[in-house]
């Protein structure tokens, strides 16, 4: 019991980070005998991590369709930009207050590896150094919970996030931000800080 436990965790990672990735994409099925033959484990584990997945709204069981990644609406996608914009301008100005000075120069190298491929053509790895700068400010926030609820979110929005990116000056927009923002909490300005990140999230909302 406690192994397949273990496996439904490990099996919840892999496909959240397919889902996340786009690996997996909104309406992709995910059948229980498929997925146990590719990972080389049991449908018990697979069950029990598609039931994980469902919980925190990454996929859905819909009639006569079985399970599939969790498509989401425009209003759906509305309101949740609206919350996330809120919970990142929350861990932002949490951070301006509470990141030592060695998370910040952490936080100065992540900006530089955004701003380093932000003059390439490739999206999706300015989107994985985009997320590394946020998980940072997250972590910064030094509130558990709060970096939790605003990354169980994140999640969800992460294939809208990604697509969003491919729009034509949108990267290097994303990056002039990121600038601002680290200005901000390099300088302890809470207020200011919170703001800019809450139109940074926001603007990929209306895009």
């Amino acid at each position: 019991m406690a192994q397949n436990g273990k496996l439904a965790t490990d099996l919840v990672q892999k496909l959240e980070r397919d889902i996340v990735t786009g690996v997996l994409k909104p309406g992709d099925k995910l059948d229980e005998r498929s997925l146990s033959e590719r990972f080389g484990v049991s449908r018990t584990p697979v069950r029990e991590a598609l039931q994980t997945l469902a919980g925190s709204g990454l996929v859905a069981t819909m009639p006569r369709r079985g399970t599939i990644v969790a498509a989401i609406t425009v209003g759906e996608l509305i309101e949740m930009f609206e919350v996330m914009a809120e919970l990142e301008a929350m861990c932002t100005r949490l951070a301006a207050r509470r990141m030592p000075r060695v998370d910040i120069e952490n936080l100065i190298k992540l900006a530089a590896a955004c701003d380093a491929l932000q003059e390439h053509a490739d999206a999706d790895a300015y989107y994985e150094a985009n997320v590394s700068f946020h998980e940072a400010i997250y972590a910064g926030c030094r509130n558990s919970f709060l970096e939790r609820q605003t990354k169980n979110v994140r999640n969800r929005l992460a294939p809208y996030r990604r697509l969003q990116l491919h729009r034509p000056g949108r990267v290097k927009k994303s990056n002039a931000e990121h600038e601002d923002i680290l200005t901000a909490i390099s300088t302890g300005d809470a207020q200011t800080a919170g703001k800019l990140m809450h139109q940074h999230v926001a603007v990929q909302g209306e895009a």
